[in-house]
């Protein structure tokens, strides 16, 4: 029986969140998931949002203009098969 590490769990956290914002970004404008990840809050933004540390892990990988390449699912599942060796 193997334990889990902490570094594989935070790394199999961070591929997760790259895979749903690859789904978010694909998805119709119309749903609400995609309306609330792209919405503008009133009043002060919060310091540190979800999509802060996704970016920071797509910096960590070299990833740039991730918003064009998460549109093309064959694109994106690459950058996701990378992460998954190098680890976020």
């Amino acid at each position: 029986m193997t334990k889990y590490k902490i570094p594989d769990i935070v790394n199999a956290i961070k591929i997760r969140r790259l895979e749903r914002l690859g789904h978010v970004v694909r998805m119709n404008e119309t749903r609400s998931v995609k309306k609330i990840s792209e919405g503008k809050l009133e009043g002060r933004r919060p310091r540190l949002r979800w999509i802060n540390d996704v970016e920071d892990d797509l910096r960590k990988l070299g990833v740039k203009r991730w918003r064009t390449k998460a549109l093309e699912r064959e694109e994106w599942a690459s950058i996701i098969k990378e992460a998954k060796l190098k680890g976020p």
